[in-house]
């Protein structure tokens, strides 16, 4: 089992910044992908950004310029740098970890709010 904890959600006025975090910790295969969804009210959840162990990283349309995932490998560790906040960035923010049997697993979710 894979367990994922995120952290770093809250409240900020429209422009500004946030950064998300999650720590993966259990029984991780090394080649994974790394992940963050959002769920606004309504709507379906939708991928953010995502980064594989090994290959290019995958943003959505509406924060591409905005918004960069890293992860470090040896700390089973991904983030997320929010700039240019939007209002309709607001929504919950998942952690997602997909490994190489096509297992997946997610975070408990971390709410985010941009005020305008």
């Amino acid at each position: 089992q894979v367990q994922l904890v995120e952290s770093g959600g809250g409240l900020v006025q429209a422009g500004g910044s946030l950064r998300l975090s999650c720590a993966a910790s259990g029984s991780i295969f090394s080649i994974n992908t790394m992940g963050w969804y959002r769920q606004a009210p309504g709507k379906q959840r939708e991928l953010v950004a995502a980064i594989p162990s090994l290959g290019s990283t995958i943003y959505a349309d509406s924060v591409k310029g905005r918004f960069t995932i890293s992860r470090d490998n040896a700390k089973n560790t991904v983030d997320l740098q929010m700039n240019s906040l939007k209002p309709e960035d607001t929504a919950v923010y998942y952690c997602n970890l997909v490994d190489i049997t096509s297992s997946g697993y997610w975070g408990q979710g971390t709410q985010v709010t941009v005020s305008s």
